[in-house]
């Protein structure tokens, strides 16, 4: 059985939701952004709808992989 993140069940502080409204800003992938929060990927995605905060990846890749100029 798979166990929990640590912050399962727990309310959201609006660090938290500022946090999940910086990270899809930049386009990070859903899972990756739960595993930061210690959320569940579901919760992520739930919170995310009511927040009103789109979790669609753009056509860009969400991490830097060229040096930078």
């Amino acid at each position: 059985m798979a166990k929990n993140p640590s912050r399962s069940g727990k309310p959201w502080t609006t660090e938290d939701v500022r946090e999940l409204k910086a990270l899809a800003k930049e386009n990070t992938p859903t899972r990756v952004i739960a595993l930061k929060l210690s959320r569940t990927e579901g919760a992520v995605y739930s919170k995310a709808q009511a927040e009103g905060v789109s979790l669609k990846p753009t056509n860009r890749s969400p991490y830097n992989r060229r040096a930078k100029k």
